[in-house]
């Protein structure tokens, strides 16, 4: 391999371990480190060595931002999996409750409604019995009474 600066190569080493996106400024340097080299060596076989190293770490650094890529998409995905779950769950377990509530031990519903139903019969029953002598005396009174 040609000569690559060793603090380009550490700065491309600790962008493939961070994941980060390798169009960066430090992509530009390496780029005008091969250009510089290339412009300081005049000999046509050193060019072309220099051109296909550059080609390579070039290649290495789009698949190492490839992988790094895909990495970060499978795990938004499982992120995206498990909320979903999560959610699903927190959901199942909130229409359970409701369904307890609303159903939960039909006896006890039997029961409320039962006494409510008895409730409102023993209601409608006084009402009846307060105002039945006006219902009679009323019918009485049209019953009894001719027009002519």
């Amino acid at each position: 391999m040609s000569k690559v600066s060793p603090n380009i190569r550490c700065t491309v080493k600790q962008n493939r371990n961070e994941g980060q996106n390798f169009l960066n400024s430090d992509s530009t340097e390496l780029f005008q480190f091969y250009r510089q080299e290339m412009e300081s060596s005049r000999g046509g076989q050193n060019g072309i060595q220099l051109l296909l190293a550059a080609e390579q770490e070039a290649q290495r650094i789009v698949n190492v931002a490839r992988t790094a890529k895909q990495a970060r998409l499978k795990q938004a995905k499982e992120e995206a999996e498990k909320e979903i779950a999560e959610f699903r769950a927190y959901m199942e377990a909130e229409f359970q409750r409701k369904l307890e509530q609303t159903s939960g031990d039909s006896g006890a519903n039997v029961k409320r409604l039962e006494i409510e139903t008895n409730e409102k019969i023993e209601h409608l029953k006084t009402e009846a019995s307060r105002v039945s002598a006006d219902v009679v005396q009323m019918l009485l009174r049209h019953v009894t009474t001719v027009k002519n």
